[in-house]
């Protein structure tokens, strides 16, 4: 399996490779050259595997038909190790929870920092620490956040071997308990970094490092956003496991509810679905920053700028340049590099949008690639909220909330809608108590995280002070 950029970097990858890399050297998002195909009889196997031998075992298969470059046994090893019941709680890893007549809810925050992020984390950790072991290398992580990213990527990679953490978050604008879950770890290796700014404001930070070829080279810089391909194929299995417990038979088809921002998560059942999985319909479910949902309709995608980047409940979708969305748009245009380059170098650089409602290949998008989408507001995340506890006493987070107002809209008799649980009520609680006039249940680990020490440096939107830092903490 040999990967290649969105942009046409003429170079062709392998995995380990790209797991170190991040970005291409181009600026684009690596994907691999063709999507492994799952006949009826693969579909069968994998059934089986996911019954008998459980999720890890799962995880394994779908990673070794994109992974050639780490011997089998130490994959296996590998997913082994990541996912277990004490680190997820459940050995079921991924429970599919009933709502309501062809609705069900994939249990994804049963992690140690009870968000979804944490299930493709967890395992980039420890790949992270193998593939460096084996190189004696180290490795030094830049990553930005807007909520939940940045706590997954610290609690997987804190105490790891030769990697450094330096996670960036736009300052005020997260809740006070995914705060706390970040700037509350002291480790050595793990560097908070408060930016005066929005989400993009620190992703457009990360990428400007990144496209510094040297200064990458030099501090061998790294990426544990879904940027990286390593996060977003390990996302991938859920869908195989969503998708397994939903249905007792090959022939039937699962629709999927995911609450987006950044395009990394429903990216991962975009290319479930290219594989072959029977995917009906991708639901794209945005917040009031609706950049997603605004493409899905009109095919005009449109970057907002700071200013107009709502501050909203669910703060963690609040973003309005979906870097993955890319990954997306270079299949959508056949897989042509250099038309992707233009749109996402060229024309969102000089305007800050573009235009494929014209376009051909927009006009059958939703029925080739199944994508449809709509938004949610706070007052509908409220009305959701209530509703779920209500009807089925089942608590649910304010993302999650979005996805569930959403699916509810786009769903169909005869098809399973499986809404992607985004993390757990506490991490933001307040919105849950003005819904519903009580706290969610915290678990005991996390009791009084909020009054303990923080470690964060507050700083503004400046890449020079960010390469500054990095160096001086590198020390060479």
């Amino acid at each position: 399996m040999r990967y290649l950029s969105t942009r046409g970097h003429a170079d062709r990858k392998r995995f380990c490779e790209i797991l170190l890399e991040g970005l291409a050297p181009d600026g684009g998002l690596y994907l691999p050259e063709s999507y492994p195909q799952i006949d009826d009889a693969t579909l069968t196997r994998l059934r089986k595997v996911y019954h008998e031998q459980g999720y890890a075992d799962l995880a394994f298969e779908i990673l070794s038909l994109y992974i050639d470059d780490i011997p089998a046994a130490d994959l296996r090893a590998l997913c082994a190790k990541t996912y277990t019941a004490e680190v997820f709680g459940t050995g079921e890893i991924v429970p599919l929870r009933h709502l309501e007549d062809g609705v069900w809810i994939e249990a994804l925050s049963n992690g140690p920092t009870l968000a979804f992020k944490d299930m493709a984390m967890q395992l980039l950790g420890n790949l992270f620490e193998y593939e460096l072991g084996r190189r004696g290398e180290e490795l030094n992580i830049l990553g930005a956040t807007s909520g939940d990213t940045g706590s997954a990527a610290e609690y997987a990679m804190r105490g790891k071997k030769g990697v450094r953490v330096f996670m960036t978050s736009p300052h005020g604008r997260m809740s006070p308990f995914q705060q706390a879950q970040m700037f509350s770890l002291m480790d050595a290796n793990i560097y908070n970094i408060a930016v005066k700014g929005v989400f993009d404001d620190c992703q457009d930070m990360v990428k400007a490092v990144s496209n510094d070829l040297d200064f990458k080279r030099k501090y061998k810089i790294g990426t544990v956003n879904s940027i990286n391909w390593a996060r977003l194929l390990a996302q991938v299995v859920y869908y195989f496991a969503g998708y397994i417990q939903a249905t007792t038979k090959n022939a039937e088809q699962v629709s999927f509810a995911v609450p987006s921002g950044n395009f990394g998560n429903v990216c991962a059942g975009h290319v479930a679905r290219m594989m072959g999985l029977p995917i009906a319909k991708l639901v794209v479910a945005t917040n009031e920053n609706d950049v997603l949902d605004e493409f899905f309709r009109t095919g005009v995608y449109r970057v907002r700028g700071t200013a107009d980047t709502h501050e909203t409940s669910s703060p963690s979708m609040d973003i309005s340049k979906a870097s993955n969305f890319e990954r997306f748009v270079f299949d959508l245009l056949g897989r042509d590099g250099a038309r992707t380059k233009a749109l996402f170098a060229d024309a969102l650089n000089q305007g800050g949008q573009f235009d494929l409602s014209k376009d051909p290949a927009f006009a059958d998008a939703a029925t080739r690639y199944g994508f449809i989408s709509g938004k949610s507001t706070h007052a509908n995340r409220l009305d959701t909220i209530r509703d779920t506890w209500a009807r089925h006493g089942m608590m649910i987070d304010t993302h999650t909330a979005d996805g569930l107002k959403v699916a509810l809209e786009q769903r169909s008799a005869d098809v399973p809608m499986v809404v992607l649980e985004t993390a757990l009520p506490i991490k933001f609680a307040q919105t849950v108590q003005e819904a519903l006039g009580r706290e969610p249940d915290r678990p005991a680990k996390f009791e009084g995280i909020e009054a303990l020490p923080k470690r964060v440096l507050v700083m503004d939107a400046d890449v020079a002070a960010v390469k500054a830092l990095i160096a001086r903490e590198c020390g060479y």
